[in-house]
């Protein structure tokens, strides 16, 4: 994991290259500010003001340089409006010339994550330094940023290398990290107390076997908070198997598990007063002789009867029992993050996590957070109407639809039949995935929703 707590310190006037930060439309005015020798450097460098744009401008000594980069608004930083110059500045120090970067100390953190475990000569690792005079914040970002690099490693890494196992170690070490303790659920036990996790994941190999992982921290005084994780370590789809194309990126269907796990820590570390249970259901969704089949109707341990209509559509199934198991101690809050759907991104695109809650404060209080951080997310309808879509003639209900729209919307509706009444609950559909990259948001791996998450509980729960 890159060392994120080295590059942001406090700034005590230590030597670094100044940043100046102008846009389009005050970068006329700013040129004729500069000594001419800063505005011939500029106009050889094409710059104009445009955002991401740089120009390294020079100093009375080789050392002294200085750097300007366009931004879309000087005085309101965006998290990413730093990050392309974090990755493509030289290796150094420096500092804003005016003002401090607030969040976007973030997206300089983030811009220099890597994953190169598989590289057999990685890139030279090279840091850029940020100073700023706002220290309070900086335990957080280097704790948001670590939670960020969490989800895009555990994504990122081949499912070869990433097991129920190796889900379970990740949060043992999380547990151990923060004195939380770990329980974990398998064999007759997981077949017995959760039968559509252990269904799920029964044609896995003995060394990939399904398994409930679940932690607890805090103390009992305070409210609890049950975040649960859809950990689909590799989806083939089961004996309704996908085609190759849809198989190919199937190592991310665990990416709920690696944000409630990354959410998880934020509460440890950041020392949230609640009572945290996490929950993560650990399956392969492979093919064999004692595979789940299209007919089959399994138990919950809810009591429900769930008809398979289609093997594809497992998550959902190891989220139901999982989310029954958090209700059993009536969270004051429980939030799920999946990638359940391709319906989510159909509706939404990849950079948009589908949101769905039955309550509005809730939708209302996870979209604020999400605009003021530059984490959007986006409400869509557990629309009542469309329950019969998911009921079974022979069963409680189907896990599949019997119409094929709002795909998305029916998953949340199946979901939430595994919810105790009352129980106030978010489910995340996000995409834990960026097809092309950003600035400060590289192909692979991403978290999606999980930064408004944190500042929602953050408002809902911090005393100060």
């Amino acid at each position: 994991m890159t060392d994120y707590a080295a590059l942001l310190k406090p700034d005590k006037g230590q030597q670094a290259h100044d940043l100046h930060l102008v846009n389009e439309a005050g970068f006329e005015d700013w040129l004729k500010s500069r000594p001419e020798g800063e505005r011939e450097a500029v106009r050889a460098q094409a710059f104009a003001g445009k955002g991401y744009e740089l120009a390294i401008l020079p100093g009375e000594k080789a050392d002294q340089w200085s750097a300007v980069l366009g931004v879309a608004d000087p005085e309101a930083l965006s998290t990413w409006c730093l990050a392309k110059a974090a990755a493509t500045l030289p290796e150094g120090d420096y500092r804003l010339s005016e003002g401090t970067p607030g969040k976007a100390a973030l997206g300089w953190l983030l811009a220099q994550y890597r994953f190169d475990d598989y590289k057999q000569a990685p890139d030279p690792e090279q840091q850029r330094i940020l100073h700023t005079g706002e220290p309070a914040p900086i335990d957080e970002y280097v704790a948001i940023a670590e939670a960020t690099d969490l989800v895009r490693s555990l994504v990122n890494i081949p499912a070869g290398d990433l097991g129920p196992a190796e889900l379970q170690d990740a949060v043992e070490k999380a547990a151990r990290d923060h004195d939380g303790k770990v329980t974990t659920t398998k064999g007759a036990g997981l077949a017995d107390g959760y039968p559509m996790i252990d269904a799920v994941g029964r044609a896995a190999t003995q060394d990939r076997a399904p398994r409930l992982i679940e932690l607890e921290w805090g103390h009992d005084k305070h409210p609890r908070l049950a975040i649960v994780g859809k950990g689909v370590v590799f989806d083939s789809g089961g004996l309704d198997i996908k085609s190759a194309a849809g198989m190919r990126w199937m190592k991310k269907d665990m990416g709920g598990a690696a944000h409630a796990l990354a959410l998880a820590l934020l509460v440890m570390r950041l020392k949230l007063p609640v009572r945290l249970h996490l929950l993560i259901p650990a399956v392969e969704n492979a093919v064999a002789g004692n595979a789940f089949r299209p007919g089959d109707i399994i138990k919950s341990r809810k009591g429900l009867s769930v008809e398979i209509g289609n093997t594809d559509a497992e998550g959902r199934l190891i989220l139901g029992d999982a989310l029954a198991k958090a209700c059993e101690d009536s969270p004051d809050l429980m939030i799920d993050f999946a990638t359940l759907t391709g319906a989510a991104r159909a509706a939404l695109g990849p950079d948009l996590p589908a949101l769905f809650t039955d309550d509005d404060e809730l939708a209302a209080a996870l979209s604020g957070a999400g605009s003021a951080i530059d984490d959007p997310v986006w409400r869509l309808p557990i629309w009542n109407g469309y329950e019969e879509w998911m009921k079974s003639e022979i069963a409680d209900l189907s896990n599949n639809s019997s119409v094929p729209m709002a795909g998305a919307t029916t998953a949340a509706i199946f979901l939430r039949k595994f919810v105790e009444p009352g129980t106030l609950w978010a489910h995340f559909d996000t995409f834990a995935w960026r097809s092309a990259a950003k600035p400060g948001r590289p192909k692979g791996g991403e978290a999606l929703g999980l930064r408004a998450s944190w500042e929602m509980l953050k408002a809902r729960y911090r005393d100060d």
